[in-house]
């Protein structure tokens, strides 16, 4: 008799991908988030890839390196010689969060650029994390001689002074005062692999959210919840979806979580009338 292996669904691989802090594949992770687009997508090839890029950029340097001499091969290597770059003419593409793409058109958003910058930077043994400015994602590296701080999105690194003027938008936003002055290095802290994948995830999330793609949105909503089960607004915004795509019975059950767990929550009265409607509309 001829056993059959059981082929995991990309929410199970994703899923079990996720399930330890400690050992978060942090590439392998990005990359299995275009699975629900690109069915077919070999995850091992992409890794394969991204490791050929390392070894290309390791036979640049000489094996007594500083790391402040790796770090502008990296830079030079990336952004200069493989024209890795922001998508300008369409920022909101939904490829430019899929690293296979990304690493075909060498066009992406600063977070999916960030983790291909990343890997080839951590791959150099080199000091680097990611950075979840807002507005805008970030990378760093810690040098013997302090810390330089860059742009994913042009290569460009950024004086405090400069990070101090793209964080004015944001203060002014949030009535930030001049007397609630918050050090701009809480705004450089390294963001963890979960964070950043579910950046990425929120990223696709509003894209699929804005054009009323509700099947799309599901699938988003799905990862997020695998990262953060008690993610009680992730459920709301499910059971939203799913009425919206005409399945009643499943986003009643999302919608009865969120006001289960929600008990604060501003638009308690909104959410309990919706479900009162899909009450009603499943007899």
């Amino acid at each position: 008799m001829q056993l059959k292996l059981e082929v995991p669904s990309p929410l199970q691989y994703f899923s079990s991908l996720v399930q330890s802090d400690e050992h978060f594949p942090l590439l392998e992770a990005a990359v299995s988030l275009a699975q629900d687009e690109y069915p077919e997508l070999d995850v091992e090839h992409v890794l394969g890839e991204v490791d050929q890029l390392l070894a290309r950029l390791k036979r640049r340097l000489p094996p007594d390196a500083s790391a402040l001499q790796k770090l502008r091969v990296l830079n030079q290597f990336f952004f200069r010689d493989l024209n890795f770059g922001g998508n300008v003419n369409d920022y909101y593409d939904p490829d430019n969060s899929f690293l296979h793409v990304v690493l075909q058109t060498r066009r992406g958003i600063p977070i999916t650029l960030a983790v291909v910058w990343l890997e080839l930077a951590v791959g150099l043994d080199l000091n680097a994390r990611g950075v979840a400015f807002p507005g805008h994602f970030m990378v760093k590296v810690n040098l013997p001689k302090g810390q330089v701080v860059i742009d994913p999105f042009t290569g460009q690194s950024l004086s405090r002074e400069e990070l101090a003027e793209r964080l004015e938008p944001y203060r002014q936003r949030h009535a930030l005062a001049d007397d609630f002055e918050v050090p701009i290095g809480l705004y450089l802290q390294a963001a963890a692999p979960r964070d950043i994948i579910e950046r990425m995830l929120r990223n696709l999330k509003d894209i699929h959210k804005m054009q009323e793609d509700w099947s799309r949105l599901i699938a988003v909503l799905d990862r997020l919840l695998v990262l953060h089960p008690t993610a009680w607004t992730e459920h709301r915004d499910r059971g939203l979806a799913l009425a919206e795509q005409g399945e009643p019975e499943r986003a009643l059950v999302d919608l009865e979580i969120y006001l289960a767990h929600a008990a604060d929550a501003l638009d308690l009265d909104e959410v309990a009338d919706r479900l009162a409607d899909l009450r009603r509309a499943c007899g």
